[in-house]
């Protein structure tokens, strides 16, 4: 937590509606019943709480991170706006190479929304931002999925995927060139991290939900611990979303069964393992899209649901 010693009372839950409903593209909050993860309420009256007002007007995949010291927050989220045209042609090779960021001190009162270009020139689109922070340090390492042909990550394989690419930042205004993350030879994209133990744990959408384990963030032999998270909970997932619980040695996996019900809340008790369980009960958020979890505390909690209502 940082400098804020505050003990976690719940949950944040950022995310997107989807192309469905005209103001699907845009960044909605829930908020979970005390420190239960597995039962939600939508804020805002289930309206957006932040609007795209910069690239194409909507937003996908909203990402938060606190900051070190746990007095700020980012968030970054995918400039993409798909309801009224439809044209994923077009949004995978010629769409946004930059992402939206946000900036808060108290996750309810948001910064004007920032536009960076971070993808390279050619890629084909710059999608699902997320951010991972190493402990003690105070450098974000920003990652993102962008179609790129073969011979722009200089590897074995030609032909258009989704590469995952990696760019480093301290706030969010600067950021390094950006680098090729991780090349399967194959489209990879939805990357999301969690830190334990030393470890660090990958969850990514190729050809299924696949899980890996390596000792740092840029450690080049990350490995493969489960080849198909989702089953045999799910029939085709994407958008995984993963968390530690406030409470006890347990971790959330939110993974959008996209073909069918939507997200699925799976758990496990041994990340190390990449063997997960499908929960009996759940209620989570109305229409929930790739998005973000994160823990609040109850300060925090208490003013998200002050400021937008339950």
């Amino acid at each position: 937590m940082g400098a804020n010693t505050e003990k976690y009372a719940g949950y944040l839950f950022a995310y997107f509606k989807g192309e469905r409903y005209e103001d699907g593209e845009q960044v909605y909050f829930a908020l979970s019943e005390g420190n239960n993860a597995l039962a939600w309420r939508e804020l805002n009256g289930g309206r957006p709480v932040l609007t795209s007002t910069l690239g194409e007007k909507g937003v996908r995949d909203p990402y938060i991170v606190r900051s070190p010291q746990g007095d700020s927050f980012y968030m970054v989220a995918t400039d993409l706006r798909i309801h009224g045209n439809g044209d994923w042609g077009r949004a995978v090779t010629t769409g946004s190479r930059s992402i939206m960021v946000w900036k808060s001190s108290n996750l309810v009162d948001w910064s004007e929304q920032s536009m960076v270009e971070l993808a390279p020139e050619g890629a084909g689109c710059t999608w699902a931002p997320e951010v991972f922070l190493d402990k003690g340090s105070d450098v974000y390492y920003v990652f993102w999925a962008s179609m790129l042909d073969g011979s722009d990550a200089g590897g074995n394989s030609e032909g258009r995927y989704h590469r995952m690419m990696v760019s480093e930042t301290k706030d969010f205004i600067a950021f390094s060139k950006p680098e090729v993350y991780m090349d399967y030879g194959y489209s990879v994209i939805d990357t999301t991290m969690i830190e334990d133990k030393g470890s660090v744990y990958r969850i990514s959408k190729g050809n299924n939900i696949m899980q890996e384990s390596g000792s740092s963030f840029y450690d080049p032999s990350f490995a493969l611990i489960n080849e198909s998270v989702e089953q045999p909970h799910l029939r085709q997932g994407e958008g995984p979303i993963i968390f530690k619980s406030n409470t006890e040695e347990k971790w959330y996996a939110f993974i959008d069964e996209y073909v069918d019900r939507g997200y699925i809340p799976l758990e496990t008790t041994d990340l190390s393992s990449g063997i997960w369980s499908l929960p009996d009960h759940y209620a989570l958020p109305a229409s929930p899209r790739h998005g973000s979890v994160i823990p609040v505390t109850q300060s925090e909690y208490d003013r998200l649901l002050l400021t937008y209502g339950g």
